[in-house]
């Protein structure tokens, strides 16, 4: 399919933009009320499931527009046995934005010198920067320099580098439709690689491109990090992309992460990046998807509910944040 492509953007633009971003509020409506953020609010499309069937699709996407999000995050699909085009007809029908989202496997790892495997997942990892461009999607975020699992052995500096050179290849293909990689480090048990915001960003050093940023996970961060709030210091304008997921994964709020002291961090620090909702539950999920994450009892029950009351909570939290940053100055 023909589609327009984006200017390539720097990593120096992309920052720009977040800051001029953070002083353009963004005004949604939310039932009946409308509120106002300097961040775009999203939802993981995990909420409602992992099946793409268009069915699955059309539930997902209406329902995160009803709850009042400004973009849904949408797992990169199988390109050869779904097409993009139904995904982008839904979100313009429901006027809503996207991002897309990945994690490699052990059979696709590019954090390995295994030429077959790394292959594998050069070529995963450029399916999904098709799939956002075919979809208009900006971002492509998540576990995309290595596995997402937990390895038997340390990183070693040869698989780091041909990591590094496979993500320099999908960084120049994502910059010819303007599309920004996002470096999601987690906890110790799912990479061997990036565990930290220093580690992320010492990565992205080396990496050397100008379309790739932090992407922080509150609930790895929350594992490795002396808090989560240091962390948002630690990677400073290389934050890109927050997915706030509880210490437990359940509903925000309810776990052990000081969001208010979080919220004040980001206001503070003018991140005007997207804060995107990831929570999954074993009551909305099939059995083996559940046990792929870990996934041992059920974290809610009602998506409809969870991401009604999720968007409320994020966006009453930044707001506070907002009036108590505004008032320490």
């Amino acid at each position: 399919m023909g589609h327009a492509r984006r200017p390539r953007r720097g990593r120096a633009s992309v920052v720009r933009d977040q800051r001029r971003r953070a002083r353009r509020p963004h005004h949604r409506r939310q039932g009946g009320l409308i509120t106002v953020t300097a961040n775009r609010i999203g939802i993981h499309a995990g909420v409602w499931g992992f099946d793409w069937s268009p069915d699955a699709a059309e539930r997902a996407i209406r329902g995160a527009s009803e709850a009042g999000y400004d973009l849904i995050e949408i797992p990169a699909i199988d390109r050869a046995a779904l097409d993009s085009l139904d995904t982008r007809r839904l979100l313009d029908r429901h006027g809503i934005d996207s991002v897309v989202s990945l994690a490699l496997g052990f059979d696709d790892d590019i954090n390995s010198t295994d030429a077959a495997r790394s292959a594998r997942g050069e070529h995963r990892l450029s399916e999904a920067v098709a799939f956002a461009a075919e979809i208009g999607a900006p971002f492509v975020g998540g576990v995309v320099y290595s596995a997402m699992g937990r390895y038997g052995h340390p990183f070693a500096a040869a698989d780091r580098e041909n990591a590094l050179g496979v993500l320099r290849r999908i960084a120049a293909l994502a910059a010819r439709d303007g599309i920004t990689l996002g470096i999601e480090y987690v906890n110790r048990y799912e990479s061997n690689l990036l565990n930290t915001a220093a580690q992320t960003v010492r990565f992205l050093e080396d990496l050397g491109v100008d379309n790739a940023v932090v992407h922080l996970d509150t609930f790895h961060a929350h594992v490795e990090e002396i808090d989560v709030s240091t962390a948002v210091a630690v990677a400073g304008d290389r934050l890109g992309y927050i997915h706030a997921s509880e210490s437990h994964r359940g509903r925000l709020g309810t776990g052990a992460i000081d969001w208010p002291r979080l919220a004040r961090a980001l206001v503070a620090s003018g991140y005007g990046g997207a804060i995107t909702v990831e929570t999954f539950s074993s009551a909305v999920l099939t059995t083996e998807q559940s046990v792929d994450i870990g996934l041992w009892r059920p974290m809610w029950s009602d998506p409809t509910e969870l991401a009604h009351e999720s968007n409320t909570f994020l966006r009453t939290e930044l707001a506070a944040a907002s009036v108590a940053v505004s008032l320490a100055a």
